[in-house]
């Protein structure tokens, strides 16, 4: 059996002092953002794990544990309290934590401004990450993470040479889009997503091809997966053009500010407006009209990344479409 690697061993693998290594280890300042990234790589390269004893004694507290394993579920999102009011990602911890099951992994929520993802390179800290699922970041910013994590899979579209899942952004905003005009609609309004999300960028796509392709004229809004912008958005459609017949939003939360804006103006849905949201969360069922929406499977796509981030799945190397189906209710 091969000897256990030592603090020695990394330092002179990364280039560096060995007193450098052990503040990267111990999560302490003094060492540059580079040479974090790069002491982080060889330490997984290695398979180095800090010696509680030496570590113990090296800080002073007797009850210091040995490294343990953790998977990182990496979220960009500039709202404070994103984790509290999009369900989406509430859906995402748990398809995690399904996947991990007795595994003995630990799951760890990182949740980042897009300001403040410089905080994100420095590496995943003194436990060893067995990688990353990336929810929300940019294909740039994946292909950065990549090199601080070494294994990472994106909940959606990402950048070349980086495994993603996602679900059929496309066939279900066309099904959308295509329910409604067999409903008779003709003026299908879009909220869309924030332009960096992938998701998103493929969900307006989607719908821009379908309303052409049927003839329509694409009426759309900037928005960015909130309650509070779609409120905004549709105010402002409805103001340019009040025949509006229908709107697709890019996900449920946004639908929600869709039905708000809708309820303000002394529109009827779906006898005025109809509308289809995307993802089919809880909020869907629990509107104040129940809400059609596009039913996206956001547990399973987080536990299959979960598994191939674990060696334990397909798809690790590779892009991985799961199917969606349209949830028809009282909106629409």
């Amino acid at each position: 059996m091969s000897p256990r690697p030592t603090l020695e061993d990394v330092a002179r693998a990364a280039g560096v002092s060995r007193s450098a290594v052990s503040r990267v280890v111990n999560d302490q300042p003094g060492v540059t953002s580079p040479v974090r990234q790069r002491v982080w790589r060889v330490v997984r390269e290695l398979g180095y794990r800090p010696d509680p004893v030496a570590r113990a004694l090296a800080s002073g507290q007797a009850d210091v544990i040995d490294v343990i394993d953790v998977i990182d579920i990496v979220i960009v999102d500039d709202d404070d309290f994103a984790m509290s009011a999009n369900p989406h990602y509430a859906r995402v911890v748990a398809g995690v934590s399904g996947a991990l099951g007795d595994t003995g992994a630990r799951l760890r929520v990182r949740r980042v401004s897009r300001r403040g993802t410089d905080v994100l390179l420095t590496g995943p800290g003194p436990d060893r990450s067995l990688g990353a699922l990336l929810v929300n970041v940019s294909p740039e910013l994946a292909r950065q993470l990549r090199a601080v994590y070494g294994r990472v899979v994106s909940a959606g579209r990402s950048a070349p040479g980086v495994p993603y899942f996602e679900p059929d952004n496309t066939g279900g905003i066309r099904a959308a889009v295509h329910h409604l005009y067999r409903g008779g609609r003709r003026r299908i309004a879009a909220i869309d997503g924030p332009p960096h999300n992938p998701c998103a960028v493929d969900r307006r796509t989607a719908y821009l091809d379908a309303v052409r392709e049927l003839g329509l004229e694409p009426i759309s809004g900037p928005g960015d997966f909130t309650r509070a912008t779609a409120l905004r958005r549709t105010r402002e459609l409805l103001r340019a053009d009040p025949d509006i017949d229908a709107v697709v939003a890019a996900c449920d939360l946004t639908a929600a500010g869709v039905l708000q804006a809708l309820a303000e103006s002394g529109r009827r849905v779906p006898d005025d407006v109809a509308v289809v949201g995307f993802d089919d969360s809880v909020l869907a069922a629990s509107a104040s009209v129940p809400l059609t929406s596009v039913a996206s499977p956001v547990e399973a796509i987080a536990a299959a990344a979960t598994r191939a981030l674990l060696g334990a799945g397909p798809g690790h190397e590779g892009r991985v479409r799961l199917p969606v189906s349209l949830s028809v209710r009282s909106s629409s």
